[in-house]
């Protein structure tokens, strides 16, 4: 244990459990986004059901990354918690609210069953759109004394964490309706395709701001893609620029499979755009893991505790791995409106 670079891989195994919740997690939300624009009420039921089996396991990497946060990292926890107590107090909320509405809405009938509608719908755009200001606020920096948080209440409502949370709300729409249409057909096949058309030109745009947006935020940013101005560090700008290209490459087959009608590939590129925008946003902060103020090394728990952590982690995380593939494979095909998982 003691030639591994300790930190490093734990914020490997960080960055792994965030992105992996944004790529489940993300679709069965993006669902909800939808879910009040469907024409029918046995759309919604369809709608529901794609996501029904599998929504609360999806949620267990949340668990993880914030678990992992706390005990590799707690420097890096107690600055950033009390940042941002209250996006992640809207964000709890909602999804207590949106759980609850996948359990009553199958029972409930008329006005009834139009609340728990509600309920699913807002509860899936507050949880959403607190997970984008979370990401916004984070990213913006954190202003520290001593390692501790030492801001204001509300330092996390910025014009940047706003745009950061309809962002988040276009992109989980992106991953909902492309993941609608793997699990569809017919009419709501094609209204899926359709929004995902909307939500991908919508993405792509609200990436690019956000991308210019960041190293005004902070010199050290911008310096990273080697706009150290007035000077431009070619070599460096040259070395990223590959992800700005294939974010184009990768929008322009997103459109072309939906346009053909493909099936999976639009939700595979869908995956590719969050992925290209989160490997952005990892080398526009590297090596803070509470930008701008501690490093990975400078955040990390004592090396025998994140040890320790780390060999029970690598029993947890196949087990993880392992159900959730699982969980796919057995629910795996179109879904029908009276296929409820109850």
């Amino acid at each position: 244990m003691e030639s591994l670079n300790l930190p490093l891989i734990w914020a490997g195994l960080l960055a792994l459990a965030v992105f992996m919740y944004i790529l489940l997690d993300g679709f069965d939300l993006g669902v909800g986004i939808m879910f009040p624009f469907a024409e029918h009420d046995e759309d919604r039921d369809i709608m529901m059901n794609s996501v029904a089996p599998v929504w609360d396991g999806n949620e267990t990497w949340l668990v993880l990354g914030g678990g992992g946060l706390f005990a590799a990292f707690p420097k890096a926890y107690a600055a950033l918690m009390p940042a941002v107590y209250m996006p992640i107090g809207f964000l709890l909320t909602a999804l207590i609210f949106r759980g609850v509405a996948f359990e009553f809405r199958f029972k409930a009938t008329g006005a009834a069953r139009r609340l728990w509608d509600q309920a699913f719908h807002w509860g899936s755009v507050v949880a959403t759109f607190a997970q984008g200001l979370v990401l916004g606020a984070v990213v913006q920096g954190i202003h520290l004394e001593d390692g501790r948080f030492a801001g204001g209440m509300f330092d996390w409502l910025t014009p940047f964490s706003f745009v950061t949370g309809c962002a988040m709300v276009w992109g989980y729409t992106l991953l909902g309706a492309t993941w609608l249409v793997i699990k569809t057909e017919g009419e709501l096949q094609a209204w899926s395709r359709r929004v995902a058309m909307l939500a991908a030109v919508v993405v792509v745009a609200m990436m690019a701001v956000v991308s210019l947006w960041i190293p005004l935020l902070d010199f050290t940013v911008a310096a990273r893609w080697g706009l150290s101005y007035p000077d431009i560090r070619w070599e460096r700008l040259a070395l990223f620029s590959p992800v700005p290209l294939l974010v184009a490459v990768g929008f322009v087959f997103l459109m072309r499979g939906l346009w053909r009608g493909a099936t999976y590939g639009p939700y595979l590129w869908s995956v590719g755009l969050f992925l290209l925008g989160f490997v952005g946003l990892l080398i526009s902060i590297y090596p803070h893991i509470v930008p701008f103020g501690l490093t990975i090394q400078e955040a990390a728990a004592a090396p025998n505790a994140q040890g320790l952590l780390l060999a029970g982690t690598l029993v947890l995380l196949p087990v993880i791995l392992g159900y959730t593939a699982y969980a796919y494979w057995v629910f795996r095909g179109k879904v029908q409106a009276d296929a409820g998982y109850h």
